[in-house]
């Protein structure tokens, strides 16, 4: 025997025993890690994280508080902002909690095709206008309404190109994701393609959600503005609401004012499913907004109020708005919501 072998220490194993004992344990740790289940390391090294949850919103966060819905909804307050320059958009969002405005009116400056406010004011001259990022601080938005009574470019700006660039550098002045063709008369046809097209070019180009307003009769849409929708959904514009102007007479009981309103609205309904292509009149309620158009501070009731948001809720309509004269405040109020 060497003198290494008589030195080994006591209790160690002689090194061919050793070598032997690595590797039975090498391969039966092998064995081992082969008869686990092939994910098991994965869910350990990525687990599965929780599912998402709805951000609380905090008790003293102030309305509005978060991203404005990607069109109008709700309430919507129109402003004329030609007649009413000292309108503070943040302040009035934080005061009444509304969300969305409509900014009117975009109009044909004198050569027919640039975009004015009121048709004079060029876009970083109108003091309203100038506040919608303070107002889109805030979770808000603003959409902007092209034409009003004195009438809209596309009857004027003859040129596709020029119609389209028109209305173009509006949109991307003030960022819009919403616009509006405010239009007491459609035009002719070529005026309709012309303005359908231009639409339907910014729709490609961005996210854009567009809509018309349009006068309310007593059985409905006029037949031009019905033609006017067919038309303009078969030139490719993709156009998400239809707002009525509905004008609420003072003098009739209010029972016979909403009634009268009910039955104008249903009319409207059927137009607008059939320029659509919808399957039924009912897929049309969403499609459809009601800006109350009051002659006198008397023109809605607080009763009245009542019942009109609770026809909206029950038909899912896009928005509510008020125009003309003052409301009783607690009437805006119901009708904000």
């Amino acid at each position: 025997m060497s003198a290494s072998r008589r030195r080994r220490p006591t209790g160690t194993l002689p090194r061919p025993l050793a070598f032997l004992a690595a590797a039975v344990l090498a391969g039966a740790t092998g064995t081992a890690i082969s008869l686990l289940p092939a994910q098991a390391v994965l869910h350990q090294a990525a687990p599965v994280p929780p599912p998402s949850r709805a951000a609380t919103p905090s008790p003293s966060s102030s309305p509005p508080s978060s991203p404005a819905p990607a069109g109008p909804s709700g309430f919507v307050t129109f402003v004329d902002t030609a007649a009413d320059p000292g309108f503070d958009l943040p302040a009035d969002a934080r005061r009444t909690g509304v969300r969305w405005y409509a900014l009117g009116h975009l109009r044909a400056a004198p050569d027919g095709c640039a975009q004015r406010w009121a048709g004079r004011l060029a876009f970083g001259h109108d003091p309203v206008a100038n506040r919608i990022g303070r107002l889109r601080a805030l979770g808000g938005d603003a959409g902007l309404v092209f034409g009003g009574p004195a009438g809209e470019a596309a009857a004027t700006c003859v040129q596709q190109g020029a119609l389209t660039a028109a209305y173009r550098r509006a949109v991307g002045a003030f960022g819009a994701r919403y616009v509006d063709f405010e239009l007491p008369v459609p035009g002719d046809r070529a005026t309709v393609l012309r303005r359908a097209r231009a639409i339907r070019a910014l729709q490609r180009e961005r996210p854009l959600r567009a809509g018309f307003t349009l006068p309310l009769r007593a059985d409905g849409l006029a037949g031009r503005d019905a033609e006017m929708l067919r038309l303009t959904r078969e030139a490719g514009a993709d156009v998400a609401t239809v707002n009525v102007l509905a004008e609420i007479d003072s003098p009739g009981a209010p029972e016979d004012r909403l009634r009268r309103l009910a039955v104008a609205l249903r009319a409207a309904r059927v137009q607008v499913a059939r320029a659509y292509g919808l399957a039924s009149p009912d897929e049309a309620w969403p499609r459809l907004a009601v800006t109350c158009v009051l002659t006198g501070p008397a023109g809605l009731s607080v009763t009245e109020a009542r019942k009109l948001a609770g026809f909206a809720a029950r038909h899912r309509l896009a928005w509510l708005s008020l125009r003309g004269a003052a409301p009783d405040p607690e009437v805006a109020r119901i009708l904000r919501g």
